[in-house]
C-alpha cells in the first residue's frame, strides 16, 4: 500500500490532469453540470455493481472514474467562483467532525445504532438543514432503496413497530388486499395494493436487518445464471427456447439449481 505522501502526491496528479484535459481537451472543455449528470449516473451504478460482485479490481477502477466525476464538478464551481475541490473537502471535514460528537466532543455512543440515533438527531439541529424528518430523503432515489429510507428515518423519532415481528400481520394483511383487488380486476387499486405490500416486505427486510436491494440484486443474479444455464442447455440440443415446453424448461431449471447448491 502507498504511504500518506503518496497518496497526496497521487491526487495532487490527478488534479492536475483533469486542468490540463479542461484547458486542452474538445470534449472536456466542453462539459457542464448538465451535460456530464447522465455520466454521472452510469458510472455510480457501474460502481455498485462492482461492490454486488466484491470485485476488488473493478471497484478501484470505478472508484477512479467516480472521482474523476468530483473533481469536474469542482473545476465547473471553480470556473463560475461559487466553490473549489478545498470547499467540497472542507465542508465534508465540518460535517464529519460537527456529527461525530462522540469521537470530537463529550457525546457517548458505544454501538453503531446509538450513532445513528445521534447522526440523525443532529442533523434536524444543523443551521439551514433539513426542517422535516423526511425531507432528507433524496427524491430522485430508487423507489425500493427511497421506501427504506423513509422507514429509516421514521424509526428514528419513534415511528415503528414495538415488536418486530408485529410486521408479519401488517405484511399479510397487506398481501390479502392485493389479492383482493387483483380479483375485482381494478388495475389502479392493485397498484396501490401492490405498493403497500411491497412497502411492507421491505419494512420487514428492514426490522430483522437484510438490506432488500441487496437481497433483491441477489436474487437478480441468481435468475440470470439459472436462466443463461437454461438457454446454454436448450441450443446444445439444438434446440429453441420457444419451441420448449414448460415442462421441459423446468427439468432444465432444477438442472440449474442443483448446480447453484454444488456450486
Amino acid at each position: 500500500m502507498h504511504t500518506r505522501e503518496e497518496v497526496l502526491e497521487a491526487f495532487g496528479r490527478l488534479l492536475d490532469i483533469m486542468d490540463t484535459l479542461r484547458e486542452m481537451c474538445p470534449w472536456d472543455s466542453k462539459q457542464t453540470n448538465q451535460s456530464l449528470r447522465p455520466n454521472t449516473i452510469e458510472e455510480v451504478y457501474e460502481l455498485c455493481d462492482a461492490l454486488a460482485r466484491d470485485d476488488d479490481k473493478n471497484i478501484c477502477k470505478e472508484l477512479g472514474d467516480v472521482l474523476m466525476h468530483v473533481v469536474f464538478y469542482s473545476i465547473f464551481g471553480r470556473e463560475k467562483g461559487t466553490f473549489d475541490l478545498a470547499d467540497v473537502c472542507n465542508q465534508l471535514s465540518d460535517k464529519l467532525i460537527f456529527r461525530h460528537p462522540h469521537i470530537y466532543g463529550t457525546t457517548e455512543a458505544h454501538t453503531a445504532g446509538q450513532v445513528e440515533d445521534n447522526w440523525e438527531q443532529i442533523k434536524r439541529r444543523e443551521r439551514d438543514g433539513n426542517k422535516s424528518v423526511l425531507s432528507g430523503v433524496p427524491a430522485a432515489l430508487p423507489a425500493l432503496i427511497k421506501a427504506y429510507r423513509i422507514q429509516d428515518k421514521a424509526r428514528h423519532v419513534g415511528f415503528d413497530w414495538e415488536q418486530r415481528e408485529q410486521v408479519w400481520a401488517k405484511v399479510k394483511e397487506e398481501i390479502t388486499e392485493f389479492e383482493a383487488e387483483v380479483a375485482h380486476m381494478d388495475a389502479d387499486k392493485a397498484e396501490a395494493e401492490l405498493g403497500d405490500v411491497l412497502f411492507s416486505l421491505i419494512n420487514a427486510a428492514r426490522l430483522y436487518h437484510i438490506n432488500p436491494d441487496n437481497a433483491l440484486e441477489r436474487t437478480n443474479r441468481k435468475f440470470i445464471r439459472r436462466f443463461n444455464y437454461l438457454e446454454a442447455q436448450t441450443l446444445k440440443k439444438g434446440r429453441d427456447l420457444k419451441d420448449m415446453t414448460l415442462a421441459e424448461m423446468d427439468a432444465i431449471w432444477e438442472e440449474a439449481k442443483k448446480e447453484d447448491r454444488e456450486g
